[in-house]
């Protein structure tokens, strides 16, 4: 009968009517499937995306996630049309190790000797700026020798494991200024340096006591520390309730922003040379330079109109340095310029004092009011033109002008208000006001009823945390009542949101996720996703930016991923590949963790394994081992004919045992048996118990296991649950 109806309506000819209305309904189909391909998110919420993730689904009963498979990803693309193999995004990727004596400190983007040697000046720290390599290098970058699970803080800020970070240089360099010491196997800190010559915490008070307006931690809250030294200024203003960015460069001052990041202390690696810092105008409270070996009234003074810049109005520059307290001619002549140059800017004098060990400093303000620019004898440095002003600081040339004030140039709120009050820097427009709080009280819940209950993240030992589509910060100030900190990161492909952040209390930093991140490796203990990647540049590529996150991510560390299901399935596949524990929470929430067991398991095997295929085979076995559920149970596993009891991963920290003994112990202190022992059918193995947290391996005596029904593990058929360990150790008088 639908036949007949057709023929009849061609018989009346009315098939230009059905051709018209078939391509009407086609357009029609086009235009829904471009409009929602087309829709993009800013690095903060919409509002209807805070309508849609406001209300998180709470976690399942008990706090236990649901886990659901990764799908594959999608076929590789065919090769580039200049003939270049096609770089595929593939869970079967291989990796290499990065090669060569600097490999364990690897950064892409300051390490590209290549572009440095072709540098045609290095007057103005040109050779310290970024030169990033194209294409993004894919190697993997090893752990140094002898390498353990940092310090917890707060301790660390005092000490370190010298074998994570084995730069001796500034011991001896700075040794009668204390800035760091080496005491067996840790490095000490005892809050010295070049201007701390009573020790930090007395040049603190100093400070306070200069100039009380300062009210460290109240008024003052956001600091930038310039060549900071080993970060011990940032580190002890912590208890003030202050948050201090501290910069220094990748120079002969040998790994001083890895010990700030290795101690919990935020820090990043910049130099003020022929670029812009890469924050945004009128941010910080206080810049600190003490000794900062920086020629303020170089080039015309671009290095201190730079800090102009980025200081807030009414802001202070915080200057100890010889010029200020000596009288020889060479500081002199420095003092008289800085004095030319400062007036220039319309900086007054607020406040200039002398300690007792003979250190001075002086403190300057920046105007709040245009009128002294007006006022000035001479237009010089001139003012910034108005499209001069830009945001989204990012291989921006130096300026020689100076900035234009803004329109508010009030000042914050005191901590802790002005984290939850709006933002000076805020649109006065009622909608944005409004999605800037649905913001905050999104973020409050999602942190507090799935972060930190229904995840599987062991938080008390997060220290330093970057969320890199950082967007207002709600992330980072939901966590503000925790001993953490983040680095709030705004990519530079989404709308500038940065002065928000400073505004509300916080620190971050621009960046282009299509290039490595100004750090070492092995520095921040969880990294946070939050609908990055579903809007990155087409030149970015999801597994180069996987690379990153893996040298910059600390081993037992968290890569915490919120995005659209399609991106999900294509990151899964890849964290995978980097034998990462990768887990699915509630369609959405992608946890990954970077197992320190897989790290050492991999030093074991390439201890024990003569024959390389089979070492790889039980390497990718391995893997597959850590990517099933986490059970309380421990098993053991026959891979290839080599048999080995692994720790259950749900312990958050690990180490392996000295020599030829092959074994991955668990935090609670049992060490399991030795490869070459189940091997040989010995399981009267040898076992060791050990303090994982001081890592002390250097036992001469074994204890003894008794295993449940030893008899059944001769079968090697299956894994074997093992219910209850019964360790004997010999000698306890070592541990």
């Amino acid at each position: 009968m639908a036949l007949s109806a057709v023929q009849n309506l061609f018989k009346e000819r009315k098939y230009p009517f059905i051709l018209a209305s078939t391509i009407l309904l086609l357009l029609f189909v086009t235009l829904l499937i471009v409009t929602a391909g087309s829709q993009s998110s800013l690095s903060f919420y919409s509002q209807a995306d805070l309508r849609r993730i406001s209300s998180p689904a709470p976690p399942p009963p008990g706090g236990s996630s649901v886990t659901a498979p990764i799908e594959e990803p999608p076929p590789p693309p065919p090769a580039s049309s200049d003939g270049a193999p096609p770089r595929t995004l593939d869970s079967s990727l291989k990796w290499e190790a990065c090669k060569g004596p600097t490999a364990v400190d690897y950064i892409p983007c300051l390490d590209n000797f290549k572009a440095i040697k072709q540098l045609k000046s290095r007057r103005h720290m040109e050779h310290r700026e970024r030169h990033c390599p194209s294409p993004s290098p894919r190697c993997l970058v090893p752990l140094p020798k002898g390498y353990k699970a940092p310090v917890p803080w707060p301790k660390s800020r005092d000490m370190i494991w010298y074998n994570n970070v084995p730069h001796p240089k500034l011991v001896e360099y700075k040794k009668d200024q204390n800035w760091v010491q080496k005491s067996g196997d840790y490095f000490h800190f005892p809050g010295g340096g070049t201007q701390f010559k009573d020790g930090v915490d007395n040049y603190i008070q100093f400070v306070e006591k200069t100039l009380p307006a300062i009210e460290w931690g109240k008024h003052v809250r956001v600091i930038l520390d310039v060549g900071c030294g080993v970060a011990s200024f940032g580190g002890y203003l912590l208890d003030k309730d202050v948050i201090t960015m501290s910069l220094a460069p990748k120079d002969e001052h040998e790994a001083q922003i890895q010990f700030a990041l290795e101690r919990g202390i935020p820090a990043t690696l910049s130099v003020i040379g022929t670029q812009m810092l890469t924050f945004p105008d009128n941010t910080y409270d206080l810049i600190h330079c003490a000794r900062c070996r920086v020629h303020w009234d170089a080039d015309g003074g671009k290095p201190l109109l730079e800090l102009n810049r980025v200081l807030r109005p009414g802001g202070f520059f915080l200057w100890s340095a010889t010029p200020v307290y000596r009288d020889d001619e060479r500081d002199q002549t420095v003092w008289n310029a800085m004095v030319d140059l400062t007036k220039s800017m319309c900086w007054k004098v607020v406040a200039k004092a002398m300690e007792s060990s003979g250190i001075g400093l002086v403190i300057y303000q920046k105007p709040v009011l245009p009128s002294c620019y007006q006022k000035r004898e001479e237009s010089s440095p001139p003012l910034c033109e108005q499209q001069d002003q830009r945001q989204h600081s990012w291989y921006v040339p130096l300026g020689g002008c100076l900035n234009r004030l803004p329109d508010n140039s009030s000042w914050p709120a005191p901590w802790p208000t002005r984290l939850r009050t709006k933002p000076l820097s805020l649109s006065s427009e009622v909608e944005t006001e409004q999605m800037f709080y649905e913001d905050s009280k999104h973020w409050s819940a999602l942190v507090s009823d799935v972060y930190l209950e229904g995840l599987g993240i062991n938080w008390s030992s997060m220290r330093n945390v970057m969320d890199m589509n950082a967007g207002y910060g709600g992330f980072a100030a939901a966590l503000t009542d925790m001993p953490l900190w983040v680095m709030n990161v705004v990519p530079i492909h989404v709308q500038d949101s940065l002065s928000v952040i400073f505004d509300r209390g916080l620190i971050g930093t621009y960046h282009d996720w299509c290039e490595s991140f100004n750090t070492y490796p092995r520095t921040y203990d969880l990294l946070h996703s939050s609908f990055l990647f579903k809007d990155l540049p087409e030149r970015c590529e999801v597994v180069d930016i996987a690379v990153e996150m893996d040298r910059i991510l600390r081993p037992g560390g968290y890569v915490l991923v919120q995005d659209n299901p399609e991106v999900i399935n294509k990151l899964g596949p890849v964290l995978r590949s980097l034998h990462w524990s990768v887990t699915l929470h509630q369609e959405q929430f992608l946890v990954d963790n970077y197992s320190l067991y897989i790290v050492l398991f991999e030093e074991c095997i390439s201890k024990i394994a003569t024959d390389v295929e089979l070492a790889f085979q039980v390497k990718h076995d391995m893997v597959a081992y850590f990517a099933r559920p986490k059970r309380w149970d421990m098993d053991i596993m026959f891979l290839k004919n080599v048999g080995c009891l692994f720790a259950d991963t749900y312990f958050e920290r690990g180490g392996v045992m000295p020599a030829s003994n092959c074994c991955i112990y668990s935090k609670t202190g049992a060490s399991f048996i030795s490869l070459s022992s189940l091997i040989d059918g010995n399981w009267k193995a040898c076992l060791q118990v050990a303090d994982t947290w001081r890592n002390r391996s250097e036992f001469g005596d074994c204890c003894q296991a008794r295993v449940p029904d030893p008899q059944s593990l001769a079968t090697k058929a299956h894994p074997l649950r093992i219910d209850r360990l019964d360790l004997i150790c010999f000698d306890q008088s070592k541990v």
